[in-house]
């Protein structure tokens, strides 16, 4: 395991005055993650922030309501993402509901389209004789000025709704409903590309019961919750208030088996009982698969999933995706000890390795660098992009992933104004952006973002770090503890899962599956022996029965031969002394 410095979150220093009748070890916990008041442990909908406030939502609803009146035809214009995906199928689904005649929806493909829209993909809808009245965008749409401007020049209304961060030019479209364009009031900066476009369609069914139009019985809404929980989670947007009520409200209903036949059947597939889940398997067991198929081929067979009524239709689908998934793990596989070896001829020492690294192989895939880039930036604790060649030839698409000091878009903007044209074109967020360059220009490129990164961090940033929640006295390391956190969230970005750190004996340990290190702890303290596993720690370990161990984990609960028992599930340990 990579050294890291183990860190524990600040703690309040008085007991908080709120949370009276909660668990003193929750009420811990919710304090340090800056909760204050009941109120922002309450997950109903009337808490959610209203719709009203997002800038451009009346103008959007407008049109939207015009399509249903005059039987309008719309197409959705997602993206290749799980947001993109469930965007997608919240509006096919949201706007079939309240009374749109005929919606469908492309999607570009990340190999020969790239991101958003762009003036390609509407010159082939008019080649096709599919062109729509009005053109509705969903997690993209905020950064394509010549796209839109294509699609108004041939008579199409254009509706953007997206997340990410606007640029200096804003696309001439018909409505922008966007909390991060500029002027827009809406609190939750931290809405998802799906949460945007949930909300645009509470709007309109508002507007449709004012005005006598809606369908009867009144459509509900609510049934979306599950794809606006399980986009939320899958792009790692930060859970405020108002996406955890958003995500609380979604699992609720998968716990129910009220969710999408396509969401169950990527729960079966992955063996997770829809009962009992997190909002940790949406974003590690449900996302991953429903990606894969925007990674590898083409992200309409995830929606399809998503929009399947048919249960076995939507198992047969499910297992396709879940087929890309595996694929999607052997070319990552492959792709990282490439980069390993670009590594591995770079220096580790802070003087000598980038601190902003850009690596390249021909031979890396386009669907699997992102991921890529997240690996090695957890190894390295660098701002990473990775980049394949992009089908053209003479260029190549980056993602990026950065660490927390470094917000990349803002990185790659200083790049962008430093040395113009340098990127093609480039968006993104504070963790994550992808950008196009020229093949010619990697070099170029790669001296200028670290110039950025070192301008931007200093030496200490790059030292890799874990914030724990300090210790678990032995007395809570147990089954009830496990299920309580378990059934506390929902956790995610910047609402982090708990997560502890103690000192162990370790009784006994061994590797299991060829990677993973299975362990027999005690508590030094004292107290009984608990079961642990490390994945992914590779065979060579340090014999920790000789000097102990410094663990951080987490409680889980473990059921194995029809026993449950604790067992600690290890992010991270080190030897004693």
């Amino acid at each position: 395991m990579t050294p890291k410095k183990i860190l524990r979150r600040p703690q309040p220093v008085n007991s908080p005055d709120w949370g009276q009748s909660l668990p003193p070890i929750l009420r811990r916990l919710y304090a340090a993650r800056g909760v204050h008041s009941d109120e922002q442990l309450q997950y109903t909908l009337k808490h959610l922030a209203s719709p009203m406030q997002l800038r451009g939502i009346d103008r959007a609803v407008e049109l939207l309501a015009d399509a249903v009146v005059h039987k309008q035809r719309v197409m959705i214009l997602g993206d290749f993402d799980a947001d993109g995906a469930t965007s997608t199928a919240v509006a096919m689904l949201g706007l079939s509901m309240l009374g749109v005649p005929a919606v469908d929806f492309r999607v570009p493909s990340r190999f020969s389209d790239g991101y958003g829209l762009t003036p390609g993909i509407i010159h082939r809808l008019q080649e096709e004789g599919e062109l729509p009245d009005l053109l509705v965008t969903v997690d993209n749409g905020i950064s394509a000025i010549e796209g839109v401007r294509a699609a108004r020049d041939l008579g199409i209304k254009v509706v953007v709704t997206d997340h990410h961060l606007a640029g200096e030019e804003l696309p001439d479209a018909d409505a922008i409903v966007n909390p991060n364009q500029p002027g827009c009031p809406f609190f939750s900066k931290n809405a998802a590309g799906v949460g945007v476009m949930f909300y645009v369609l509470t709007a309109l069914r508002k507007h449709l019961r004012d005005h006598n139009l809606l369908p009867s019985p009144e459509p509900n809404l609510g049934t979306l919750l599950d794809l606006v929980a399980l986009g939320t989670v899958a792009d790692v947007v930060p859970l405020d208030h108002n996406n955890r009520i958003f995500v609380e409200q979604g699992i609720r209903r998968i716990r129910k088996g009220e969710a999408r036949p396509g969401i169950l059947a990527l729960l079966k597939v992955a063996g997770r009982d829809h009962t009992e889940i997190s909002s940790t398997d949406l974003g590690f067991v449900v996302g991953p698969r429903l990606n894969a198929a925007g990674r590898l081929d083409d992200m309409s067979i995830g929606i399809a999933c998503l929009l399947a009524d048919n249960p076995d239709e939507a198992l047969r689908l499910a297992q396709e995706l879940d087929t890309f998934n595996r694929e999607r793990r052997t070319i990552e596989k492959d792709m990282k000890s490439q980069a390993q070896e670009l590594l591995a001829s770079m220096s580790l020492d802070i003087d000598g390795l980038p601190w902003g690294l850009a690596l390249f192989d021909p031979d890396w895939h386009q669907g699997v660098i992102g991921i890529l880039a997240a690996r090695i930036r957890e190894q390295t604790h660098r701002p990473t992009i990775a980049f394949a060649p992009d089908d053209d030839g003479v260029s190549l698409k980056g993602s990026a992933r950065s660490i927390p000091g470094l917000h990349i878009r803002d990185a790659l903007a200083v790049v962008d104004a430093k040395s113009p044209g340098l990127m093609k074109k480039y968006g993104g967020h504070a963790m994550a952006a992808g950008m196009t360059i020229a093949r010619d220009d990697l070099e170029a490129f790669s001296k200028a973002f670290d110039e950025a990164v070192r301008d931007s961090l200093k030496p200490e940033d790059l030292e890799a770090a874990i914030v724990t929640d300090g210790p678990l006295a032995p007395a809570e390391l147990n089954l009830d503890t496990a299920y309580l956190l378990k059934r506390s969230g929902p956790w995610g970005q910047h609402f982090p899962e708990p997560l502890f750190d103690g000192e162990f004996n370790v009784v006994s340990q061994r590797i299991v599956g060829e990677n993973h290190l299975k362990l027999v702890l005690q508590p030094a303290e004292g107290g009984g022996i608990i079961d642990a596993i490390a994945f992914n720690t590779g065979p060579e370990v340090p014999d920790y029965t000789r000097s102990g161990a410094r663990v951080v984990y987490k409680p889980d609960a473990n059921t194995f031969r029809g026993r449950t028992n604790l067992q600690l599930m290890v992010d991270y340990l080190e030897p004693l002394g």
